[in-house]
């Protein structure tokens, strides 16, 4: 775990992003995930650690709050990327480690939907791609991208195409497959893949240890 301030990232601003978000149904339903929220949580606190101002934009529960780091609470896909738009401004690192959801329902029921019919059928349609979204707004310029892959097969070559689809400098990627890492897990075992060819893997350990040793890698790519 970090001993103190990393002189590469002291004073600087980290924007991260954690949780898994929910997209409504109707005013009790919701499409959602695992994402516990525990990894987004555990790089918030490491970026802190490290000397950085940060930033939490997360749909998951919150670490108890301390100096240098802001919290803002979301629930759906939309008010993520709102959230981290604003948020980005000033920053030099994203760390997008949200579990966000693909899909919404295209109509949002009013009223509580009541049982009846043997079948209920949802016509769903993508939610905001935030990556892509932000990769040109001019807000994310000068802002050293890291994003996260959630993966079940090709794990390795699923995280490369989505790195250079969305234009990033990082990503992490972990294989969901298994239960003992990952979403809602104490735990995680990731590979971290640059842009610039980095491929380092980081053994199963504790998140908040996992989130250290991405930081430290962050750091490293900064300096």
């Amino acid at each position: 775990m970090s001993a103190g301030p990393d002189p590469v990232i002291n004073g600087l601003r980290f924007v991260v992003t954690g949780g898994g978000t929910r997209e409504p149904i109707d005013p009790v339903r919701f499409i959602g995930n695992r994402s516990s929220g525990k990894m987004g949580n555990a790089l918030a606190l490491a970026a802190l650690q490290h000397g950085a101002a940060v930033t939490l934009v997360t749909a998951g529960p919150a670490p108890a709050a301390q100096a240098g780091l802001e919290v803002v609470a979301v629930e759906t896909a939309a008010e993520m990327h709102a959230a981290v738009r604003d948020a980005l401004v000033g920053a030099r690192v994203l760390i997008m480690a949200a579990a966000v959801a693909d899909w919404r329902p295209q109509v949002v029921a009013g009223n509580k939907l009541k049982k009846g019919a043997d079948t209920l059928t949802l016509e769903l349609v993508p939610t905001v791609d935030i990556l892509r979204a932000l990769r040109d707004a001019q807000a994310s310029q000068g802002v050293f991208a890291v994003g996260f892959a959630a993966e079940t097969e090709h794990v390795i070559d699923n995280a490369r195409a989505k790195l250079e689809s969305k234009g990033l400098d990082l990503i992490v990627v972990n294989d969901v497959s298994r239960a003992d890492i990952g979403m809602g897990a104490d735990d995680n075992e990731v590979t971290v893949i640059g842009r610039d060819g980095t491929l380092e893997t980081i053994a199963r350990a504790p998140k908040p240890d996992v989130a250290d040793a991405i930081v430290r890698i962050i750091a490293s790519k900064l300096r």
